[in-house]
């Protein structure tokens, strides 16, 4: 199994998180605080990852912790419901996803308290298991990275978050046997959360 473009886009997150701690020394300060909300949204199979499963509903609960203004560190698990279309009878397909992050969030616009548009960028790596449900069929759990880009739209305490993660799995074959290649899928979220006091 050829793993360089997965190590790669480990290292690339890990250098990322370095130069993103750096950058957030300098940022002005204010109050560290936790973000959580639940995302809706979809996971779409590219490439050859579109033999295994079609599109699927995905719901996600994200953690993070604002370090600065300017950067954070998000932990996300999800699960997408969808279905082995490499199995007899196309049994249901659970996909979980589960992994830690760093983003970058400058704040583009604010009009005092009340309007804020802020984009992001994100790398992060962890984990991707697939649970057939077929009795031929077991779980297959992987590693996996991804690169995340998006924005945040807040109208006073509202705070809309849009998200679009492309993923890179390590993928092993869940009948067990065949070899392990890599595999690209894409993730698009959206979430609303409600801030007790403004930052």
């Amino acid at each position: 199994m050829n793993n360089r473009p997965l190590i790669s886009l480990l290292i690339a997150a890990a250098g990322l998180a370095g130069s993103s701690q750096a950058l957030a020394q300098n940022a002005p300060a204010a109050p560290r605080r936790w973000e959580f909300q639940v995302n809706t949204g979809v996971l779409i199979p590219t490439a050859e990852q579109r033999e295994l499963t079609h599109r699927a509903n995905l719901t996600a609960a994200q953690l993070s912790y604002v370090v600065r203004p300017d950067f954070a560190v998000t932990a996300i698990v999800g699960w997408a419901r969808a279905r082995n279309l490499g199995a007899v009878g196309e049994p249901r397909l659970d996909v979980y996803t589960y992994d830690l992050g760093a983003e970058l969030r400058p704040t583009l616009w604010r009009n005092t308290h009340a309007v804020t548009v802020s984009p992001f960028a994100g790398i992060g790596a962890g984990g991707r298991s697939y649970r057939d449900h077929s009795p031929e069929h077991g779980s297959s759990n992987n590693l996996s990275a991804y690169l995340s880009a998006g924005g945040e739209m807040g109208w006073r305490r509202l705070r809309l978050r849009v998200e679009l993660r492309d993923y890179l799995t390590a993928f092993s074959p869940l009948s067990g046997t065949g070899s392990n290649r890599n595999r690209n899928d894409v993730v698009a979220m959206i979430g609303l959360r409600y801030l007790k006091r403004l930052p």
